[in-house]
């Protein structure tokens, strides 16, 4: 983590705070500032999630989201839920919609017994860590801003819209959204393939003879603006990122640098970065998304259970790859709640490369 600075987050103090996906990749940045900032912090897992990631302090507490058995005890006396679990790779267009929904009418359906019995705490707060997919793209500066209206492309984008909707006809004003461009740092396994591409100096981007524009934002600075809408104040939907705009290139080259860095060689070493045109990446998400499937439906009639890991380029990625860009305006969370990034491209890059190695995945 490389900003663990929780001063301005006293307001977190002995608070009591639920989080779900916490062992998951953001949820390794995201632990540590709770505890740092004096809250008592629950885990709400699976009985098969692997809890020694979590930090000593953490407390863990098992339930079902999918079906809701165990919920309304994980919730009760909670001053706060920050719900980050989702699924972010599905192998069919309802999977998204199958889980994504399921998870918040769980939780709806939780706090509406909870609020009738009268163990749902005063002042509660509910915050989604929901994604810049369920607003949509935008490829000129200076990016959607949290009153645009939300327009979204993939299945995995309307799956976090209705997420969102599902939860917020129950919280009212209780619930806070946040929605992040791109999230890179350690753990992280969605960019994994594309550092990997970068140890052996190629990546691959989207559109022949374009630019494509994004803002991206390192968990440890999401991980900050999450606890800023911990807040009392903190209203509605708010985008983050770094404060910058990116061609892909200035992305991938900043990947490339630090990825020369840990493995040793010179940092500036010749990255090659070959633009594909929509065509070509279109076949190619085609191609896989229709293996996937198949091997998916023969091995579910010879064993009973379909595919164990689904690919992380589908088509419905493919539907996210060929926009012009994802740019977003964070500027409300700045002037409202006092959110200031602390990473840059160039240091974030860094961490999460050292992280990756640490770990053994480069």
């Amino acid at each position: 983590m490389l900003n663990g600075n929780c001063d301005s987050f006293s307001f977190l103090m002995n608070k009591k705070v639920l989080v779900t996906g916490g062992t998951g990749f953001v949820g390794r940045h995201l632990m540590p500032m709770l505890l740092a900032a004096g809250a008592e912090v629950t885990c709400l897992v699976r009985e098969s999630s692997d809890t020694s990631v979590l930090p000593r302090n953490v407390a863990v507490v098992h339930a079902d989201l999918l079906t809701g058995n165990g919920l309304d005890e994980a919730v009760a006396g909670k001053d706060i839920v920050i719900h980050m679990a989702a699924l972010l790779f599905g192998l069919y267009r309802q999977d998204y919609f199958k889980n994504n929904s399921a998870m918040a009418r769980s939780f709806a359906e939780s706090l509406r017994r909870l609020r009738l019995s009268g163990d749902l705490k005063d002042g509660f707060r509910f915050v989604l860590v929901s994604s810049m997919a369920a607003t949509g793209p935008c490829g000129e500066a200076p990016g959607v801003s949290d009153s645009d209206g939300a327009s979204p492309v993939s299945s995995y984008g309307w799956s976090k819209l209705l997420v969102e909707e599902i939860l917020g006809r129950e919280l009212g004003d209780a619930l806070t959204v946040i929605r992040p461009p791109i999230i890179y740092g350690s753990g992280d396994r969605g960019l994994l393939p594309m550092f990997r591409g970068e140890k052996m100096r190629f990546a691959f981007c989207p559109g022949w003879r374009r630019q494509f524009y994004v803002s991206a934002v390192h968990a440890d600075d999401l991980s900050r603006a999450v606890l800023l809408l911990c807040r009392g104040d903190a209203r509605g939907v708010y985008h983050v990122s770094d404060g910058n705009i990116y061609t892909i290139d200035e992305f991938y080259t900043a990947m490339g640098m630090a990825v020369n860095r840990v493995c040793g060689r010179n940092e500036n070493s010749k990255i090659f970065i070959f633009h594909l045109p929509v065509p070509v990446i279109f076949l190619s998400a085609l191609a896989v998304t229709v293996s996937a499937s198949v091997a998916d439906i023969l091995l579910r009639r010879l064993t009973g259970h379909g595919i164990r890991r689904v690919p992380q380029w589908n088509f419905d990625k493919y539907q996210e790859a060929k926009q012009t860009g994802w740019i977003c305006n964070g500027n409300r969370i700045c002037s409202e709640l006092g959110f200031v990034p602390k990473i840059n491209l160039r240091d974030g890059m860094k961490e999460a490369a050292e992280g990756y190695r640490s770990d053994g995945w480069l």
